[in-house]
């Protein structure tokens, strides 16, 4: 069994498509029309096209609200992405107008940061920095 797609709730799929790719420079892999203004898109990294997809999928449900709500008013990312150096992406983020909520922090064998995803996520980026000590 392997992970094809995972979800990341956003609040509206152009904007998250523009952020997700323009941005953090995902790129496209579907686009299918699902009737109305739903769309089955997804994006994956340039790095691995043909690895796991995310899909940006309408926050419509009644429970992603309250859940997102309380993730980011606890600073809990919703999910992570894996960085070579987290200090250089981070400057780079920012430097294309990312909000970062933490800014990196070193944790031993991880450093994280954590930024707004515009689309109503906190997300981390992270990069093993070391081994893990007992």
């Amino acid at each position: 069994m392997i992970i094809t797609t995972m979800s990341v709730f956003v609040d509206d799929q152009q904007k998250a498509l523009e952020f997700y790719t323009g941005t953090l420079g995902f790129v496209p892999q579907q686009d299918i029309p699902l009737g109305g203004p739903h769309r089955w898109l997804t994006v994956s990294s340039p790095e691995h096209p043909d690895g796991v997809q995310i899909s940006l999928e309408p926050a419509e449900h009644p429970a992603v609200g309250p859940f997102r709500d309380a993730l980011v008013a606890d600073g809990i990312p919703f999910t992570s992405f894996g960085v070579a150096d987290v200090t250089a992406e981070f400057e780079r983020l920012r430097g294309l107008g990312v909000v970062f909520t933490q800014e990196p922090v070193n944790h031993g064998p991880v450093t994280t940061a954590v930024f707004d995803d515009t689309c109503g996520n906190l997300i981390q980026i992270a990069a093993m920095t070391g081994t893990p000590t007992d």
